[in-house]
């Protein structure tokens, strides 16, 4: 005995596809890009060990990783 398939959903609009996304899907990443963004262009405030900055190490490290 086979069974009932489900009805076909309808085709995407003729203009292409469309999707709408939640408010927050679009600002909860933007405002955590923002925050983070924030704490790297301000380290004056951070209270961190004296030596060469963690960033430029960062960028070194993985720029000798890619140039191998």
């Amino acid at each position: 005995m086979p069974a009932p398939t489900p009805p076909k959903s309808p085709g995407p609009p003729a203009g292409g596809v469309s999707i709408r996304l939640p408010w927050w899907a679009v600002a909860l990443p933007a405002a955590a890009f923002a925050v983070l963004l924030t704490m790297i262009l301000s380290p004056a405030q951070a209270h961190a060990a004296t030596g060469a900055p963690v960033l430029g190490q960062l960028v070194e490290y993985t720029l000798r990783l890619l140039f191998r």
